[in-house]
């Protein structure tokens, strides 16, 4: 529903600031409760961002139900959260997707997706969530800035120098990954202003471009388990096992964006090289025997033909072609010290990090306001009781994985009852 200038009120209960997926369910659970809300969005149309998340299939939660455990995957920051999730956490989150018809279901690592496959699924629960609530959208609307009144927050000005007012605002302008969808920081140029201390935003969540060039022949190629060592000055720094999926510049997937902020440090003080293990299940003593009994098996094959009975076959002409073995001879005629030389390199095949990808391909961004100013039980700023910071705008790292999704969730549900609730105690100061 767009805005009516004519049924517009002088002063709305809640206006909240960005149309993304904590943004209308702040907006939604905040109308629900009888509040009149007005929802303003610079973009055209609402979720821009989440159409495109989990490759435009949206990883809506992590269906960890265990609030301690989920949390354990934002470390020093889970702490702070642990209040908001004991409100409303994973399971009240399915509740809300399935009660409105929206099935999921469970893939690796407790990743949960909508059965669709399709992030559209998620956009139609929540804009008709928002529209049967009557939540007032205003989209095509950019807002230049939080209008305070002496020490109380009044409203919003937008680009045209309309003032909106509100009792409460909720802000849910997101932070500063993929800007081509609308998030480009604008909510922490306002809330520094205001007096909120923002930590500068950085990448995170981003893939890496890598210095090999047969990386990019690679491109779309994806490794399910795969054990993956980091390396700075021949010294180990991390272990990790998992999925991966090489680009035409690098390589991505969960694993490579759940260390990329990891990486990017340690790219500060020297070379970062990746040692990928193809076949983690199996030890070196083992995987000699592998090799020794596929060479027996195969011996009239070509070497350049035998290698992908063990490993994915776009793979294998790479390997080939890395371990300097001739592609023509014929297995029965490998040597032993060559078989011992591709043992080696299958348990650790070396890529050079060459650097992080910029914010227009980072998942997240790291950075926000400290969560020092807020309360987490309500969501309120401790420095404005009618301000709210729901989502991306707060300095929380998370992994990949549907944790993410269910800040946006938990922290919009969250703000939109408080704010809700807060509108009689702050209807004189505003008035």
């Amino acid at each position: 529903m767009h805005i009516n200038t004519k049924n517009e009120p002088e002063i709305w209960d809640v206006a909240v600031i960005g149309g993304g997926p904590a943004g209308m369910m702040s907006a939604g659970c905040a109308a629900e409760l009888g509040a009149r809300v007005i929802l303003i969005e610079k973009n055209d149309k609402l979720g821009k961002k989440l159409l495109i998340t989990g490759g435009g299939r949206c990883n809506v939660t992590n269906s960890e139900f265990d609030t301690r455990k989920f949390l354990e995957k934002f470390k020093e920051d889970g702490k702070f959260l642990f209040s908001s999730f004991s409100q409303y956490g994973v399971k009240e989150t399915l509740d809300f997707f399935h009660n409105r018809g929206m099935e999921t279901k469970v893939e690796r690592e407790l990743r949960t997706f909508p059965i669709s496959n399709s992030a559209q699924s998620v956009w139609d629960v929540l804009t008709k969530y928002i529209e049967e609530k009557k939540v007032m959208i205003l989209s095509n609307s950019p807002v230049t800035e939080i209008v305070k009144e002496g020490n109380v927050l009044v409203g919003v000005k937008l680009k045209n120098k309309k003032i909106i007012r509100a009792r409460s605002i909720i802000i849910a302008t997101g932070g500063t990954s993929r800007p081509e969808t609308g998030s480009t920081g604008d909510g922490f140029l306002w809330l520094k202003n205001i007096g909120h201390t923002v930590i500068t935003p950085t990448p995170s969540l981003v893939p890496l471009a890598v210095k090999d060039i047969w990386v990019k022949r690679l491109a779309g190629v994806s490794l399910n388990s795969i054990k993956l060592t980091i390396f700075q000055n021949d010294e180990k720094q991390a272990v990790v096992k998992g999925k991966i999926l090489f680009t035409h510049v690098g390589v991505s997937g969960p694993t490579i964006l759940n260390m990329s902020k990891d990486i990017g440090e340690l790219l500060k003080y020297g070379e970062v090289v990746l040692s990928l293990d193809l076949l983690p299940e199996q030890d070196y003593g083992v995987l000699n025997k592998t090799l020794q009994d596929l060479f027996k098996n195969h011996a009239k094959k070509k070497f350049r033909n035998a290698l992908s009975q063990i490993i994915p076959s776009a793979l294998a002409p790479i390997v080939v072609e890395l371990s300097q073995i001739d592609p023509e001879i014929l297995c029965s005629s490998i040597s032993r010290e060559d078989r011992i030389k591709l043992v080696n390199l299958l348990k650790s095949i070396r890529v050079q990090v060459d650097k992080l990808l910029g914010v227009d391909k980072a998942i997240i961004s790291s950075g926000g306001v400290i969560l020092d100013e807020v309360d987490f039980k309500t969501m309120r700023s401790k420095l404005f009781p009618n301000l709210y910071l729901v989502g991306d705008i707060l300095n929380i790292d998370r992994p990949s994985g549907g944790y993410s999704l269910q800040l946006c969730w938990t922290t919009g549900y969250i703000a939109g009852t408080s704010a809700t609730e807060n509108i009689s105690s702050v209807n004189k100061s505003v008035n």
